[in-house]
């Protein structure tokens, strides 16, 4: 069934599970364990609705404003929708992050941190946390250098209260995924994290071998993003 979107949402879903389901069990995981984010930025709300027809429930947007314009006429019809914010989270935006996304992945600045801090106290609502982890050391990309990565794990947990559970990377385009994966699956282990954000369209089956338990897939499930 091709949808009005142009693309056949029940057909790549089902190949994108089940590429999960192979590589979790090549690797002896339960697939169960890993969470499919299907990315939808820059894809409209009606390519969203016909991968909900088809059973996805878990979305990742890049941008707070993108997120505000498309996704909430589709939460109040699916209140079971989950909504991760993967991009990176200016502070200003912090207020508006809290309100509607149920899981932060891009905690990475101690500014950020309190910012998130407060407006979870102020509006009494406790989105899950991912701090991200820049695992390249690229000067272009945010998050935490992986030397700094335990201490400001421990400062966003004992000092600000927040409900950090876990890790996410995105490796740098021209080197092998797998040794970040790796580095970032030893951070979270050595924190306590149960949840690793890693692997996308390209590396998301190499990704679930080195332990993810998020990925986090757009091109695959929604095709080639629109020019923008």
């Amino acid at each position: 069934m091709t949808d009005v979107a142009g693309f056949d949402a029940v057909a790549n879903l089902a190949t994108v599970r089940a590429r999960i389901v192979a590589a979790a069990a090549a690797a002896n995981r339960d697939p169960a364990a890993v969470t499919l984010v299907a990315v939808s930025k820059t894809h409209g709300a009606d390519k969203v609705a016909a991968l909900i027809a088809a059973g996805q429930r878990v979305f990742g947007e890049n941008r707070v404003q993108e997120a505000q314009a498309k996704l909430p006429p589709l939460k109040e019809r699916f209140p079971d929708l989950q909504l991760h914010l993967i991009g990176p989270l200016q502070s200003n935006k912090a207020r508006d992050a809290v309100a509607l996304f149920d899981v932060i992945e891009s905690l990475d600045r101690p500014k950020l941190a309190a910012e998130l801090a407060r407006e979870m106290a102020r509006q009494n609502r406790r989105p899950a946390c991912f701090v991200q982890v820049n695992t390249g050391e690229e000067a272009q990309k945010a998050g935490v250098a992986p030397r700094d990565a335990d201490a400001f794990i421990r400062t966003c947990i004992e000092q600000h209260g927040l409900p950090v559970v876990g890790v996410m990377c995105i490796p740098p385009l021209d080197e092998e995924p797998a040794l970040h994966f790796a580095l970032l699956k030893k951070i979270a282990d050595r924190n306590g994290l149960a949840g690793v954000s890693m692997g996308m369209s390209a590396d998301y089956e190499v990704a679930i071998r080195f332990g993810a338990t998020h990925v986090r897939v757009g091109t695959a499930l929604f095709g080639t993003r629109p020019a923008t």
